[in-house]
């Protein structure tokens, strides 16, 4: 076994130039382990014994092809803040080979309530820096890469390019964040992204769902609206957000004398708040956590079912239940092969789909959401030659359930193999968990 020096002994400088209105800072960073496995990764890296030692548990868990997987993967973090620092030190943590940790801002006292990793001593040095000087103990086989940079169109190359595996986007600036997911869309690249944290309270309400289902956050409305308007996306972005409603909202700015003042007056970046908004240091730290773990199951293929969004209340599911048996009377002259009572029609359309016809665009993405318009569906039968049990309902809008009742299943699944696979698999896990035929 090589030993391991894990001290961090570190010359560094930074010069600071403008280009193209971008901020920028070029950092170098001498490390003791002078990056000595900035070309091994994957199951290379993992023979090592003290980095298998480090990430048995995660071997233990995944599997080793699996690890490899992770360990092999290169993710990009832009936002280092209470987020952003969390994420990417978990994503460490769990043995991402290569991270590039991007953002232009400094550490602050304030910002230690907060921070993954910062100390007192680090206050005032470069949020990029910090990170990577103290990940350079924690995984110095990892290759790190620090860009002291705001991200913009000019950056965007410099950032972006090279192929990552992931991308986390931890910005909480909304014009910033709506130009980096758009790019991301633009160029193919997995993106997690995520709204806001601040004056939040409760982490039983943090989600991971696609953009369009985080409706409780006025950050995502912005954004959402914005990517609709001057970029033609509408979904399939996958974001952590809280169901909560925020506790605080921005405190008035105060300039050094103590008076109120306009804060665009001491702005350093145009377009960024200066405003202070209350932040307990928990819920970003978990927001961090959720996008690292959402992030490293991905990497690895290790499907998780996520916690639906399903604003459904009981007379909902009623209604769905008495729809359903008024349906079978009208279609098959009786409701007797109606098998599953007000609470299964809750698991059906909660659970299996997660409150959207099984038809609906980004249906099989993360965290399917919020359908209000339950007037609009209902539940039919999935073979019509079955019960109408809990693993042969699904849910459709009245015009998709005419024409699926129109055809026969051999004939979609020849015109419609994905959509068939998709429902098909969907209903094995409903009979796996209820026993049903």
């Amino acid at each position: 076994m090589s030993m391991l020096k894990l001290g961090w002994d570190a010359s560094k400088f930074a010069s600071f130039y403008v280009v193209g209105g971008a901020i920028r800072q070029e950092v170098s960073v001498a490390c003791s382990t002078s990056d000595r496995n900035d070309g091994i990764r994957g199951s290379d890296l993992l023979k090592d014994e003290i980095v298998s030692e480090q990430l048995t548990r995660n071997i233990q868990f995944f599997g080793f092809e699996s690890q490899t997987k992770v360990t092999a993967s290169y993710v990009v973090v832009i936002g280092l803040g209470g987020v952003g620092s969390h994420a990417a030190s978990m994503l460490l943590r769990s043995g991402v080979g290569r991270l590039l940790l991007v953002d232009f801002d400094q550490v602050s006292v304030s910002s230690l309530n907060r921070h993954a990793v910062a100390t007192r001593a680090d206050v005032g040095i470069p949020k990029a820096e910090c990170l990577k000087k103290h990940f350079s103990s924690i995984f110095p086989e990892c290759s790190i890469e620090a860009k002291v940079l705001l991200y913009d169109n000019l950056s965007e190359e410099e950032i972006l390019s090279g192929h990552p595996d992931f991308v986390l986007d931890c910005i909480d600036n909304i014009d910033t964040k709506v130009a980096l997911l758009a790019a991301c869309v633009r160029r193919g690249l997995k993106v997690l992204s995520a709204t806001g944290a601040g004056a939040r309270a409760d982490p039983s309400r943090i989600r991971v769902a696609d953009l369009r289902e985080s409706t409780n956050d006025p950050l995502s409305r912005s954004v959402r609206h914005r990517l609709r308007k001057h970029h033609g996306i509408e979904g399939g972005i996958p974001v952590v957000f809280s169901l909560e409603k925020p506790k605080a909202k921005l405190l008035p700015f105060k300039g050094p004398s103590g008076e109120e003042e306009n804060p665009s007056d001491y702005q350093i970046v145009p377009g960024f708040r200066v405003r202070i908004i209350p932040v307990l240091g928990t819920i970003p730290a978990i927001f961090g956590q959720v996008m690292a773990s959402y992030v490293v199951t991905q990497l690895a293929g290790f499907q998780v079912e996520m916690e639906p969004v399903v604003n459904l209340d009981t007379e909902h599911y009623q209604m769905l239940h008495q729809r359903l048996i008024e349906h079978e009377e009208s279609l098959y002259g009786t409701a007797m092969q109606v098998q599953v009572d007000v609470e299964e029609v809750k698991y059906i359309v909660k659970e299996l789909w997660h409150g959207r016809s099984a038809r609906e665009p980004y249906a099989k993405d993360v965290g399917r959401g919020m359908w209000r318009a339950v007037n609009e569906l209902m539940l039919v039968r999935w073979d019509s030659e079955k019960p109408a049990s809990v693993s042969n309902l699904i849910l459709l809008k009245f015009m998709e359930a005419d024409e699926h009742e129109s055809r026969t299943l051999d004939d979609i699944k020849e015109k419609e193999p994905e959509f068939f696979q998709t429902v098909t698999t969907v209903l094995k896990r409903a009979q796996l968990e209820f026993g049903s035929e």
